[in-house]
């Protein structure tokens, strides 16, 4: 997977996550509240990753001259 598609799964998944959390808070279903914090830390996970990707690229690129 690229960067860029870590990076947009991440933030579908925190933006699903908080949405989750809003909705069981309202409703007081404290498993959609745990359900919704994992997926919103699952994002957050996968946004790193992501960035780690670009970083290692961008290492790369330049030990080797590449732009």
């Amino acid at each position: 997977m690229s960067s860029t598609t870590d990076k947009l799964k991440g933030l579908a998944n925190e933006a699903v996550g908080n949405v989750k959390q809003g909705v069981g808070n309202m409703t007081g279903n404290d498993k959609l509240v745990a359900e919704g914090k994992a997926q919103e830390l699952k994002g957050e996970t996968q946004k790193t990753v992501g960035d780690v990707k670009d970083g290692a690229k961008n290492l790369a690129d330049k030990i080797t001259g590449h732009k």
